[in-house]
């Protein structure tokens, strides 16, 4: 004799019903997590540029006090460059008068540090940091100037 037995029918829609809440509970969890890896790890990247740039300017400011206090002079002095998830193919160092500009050619990272001005001079210096895991900060003929290679 043939029954009609629903409760397995309704047994599996549960069964389906839950897992497909489990997808979507997984998938937004996912979402989620992933969401706050990426502004955490472009958090540290623009925090590692800015400390880079920081200390730059702050080597900038030494070779000025140095010019100032020395007039025949020479100074150079080794940066270390932290490394950053930045594409640095794009990114260039810039120094001017009253500025060291980080230049990123998506302009996304473009940013720039304020320079006292205070030095002898200043020599009108860009240059590509790809590849580089140091910069100069270099005096020499009475002008300031970065770059990837000592005296």
């Amino acid at each position: 004799m043939i029954s009609r037995d629903e409760n397995a029918a309704s047994t599996e829609l549960s069964y389906i019903f839950t897992f497909l809440l489990g997808v979507a509970l997984l998938s937004t969890f996912t979402f989620w997590t992933y969401n706050i890896e990426t502004a955490t790890r472009e958090r540290w990247n623009e925090g590692a540029i800015e400390a880079n740039l920081d200390d730059i300017a702050e080597a900038i400011e030494r070779a000025d006090t140095y010019a100032r206090n020395y007039d025949n002079g020479t100074y150079s002095e080794k940066v270390a460059w932290r490394f950053t998830e930045a594409d640095e193919t794009l990114l260039s160092l810039s120094l001017t008068d009253t500025e060291l500009i980080l230049i990123d050619s998506t302009g996304d990272l473009t940013t720039q540090v304020e320079l006292s001005g205070m030095g002898t001079g200043h020599m009108e210096t860009q240059f590509s940091i790809s590849g580089y895991t140091h910069i100069w900060v270099i005096h020499e003929d009475g002008k300031t100037r970065i770059d990837t290679a000592p005296l």
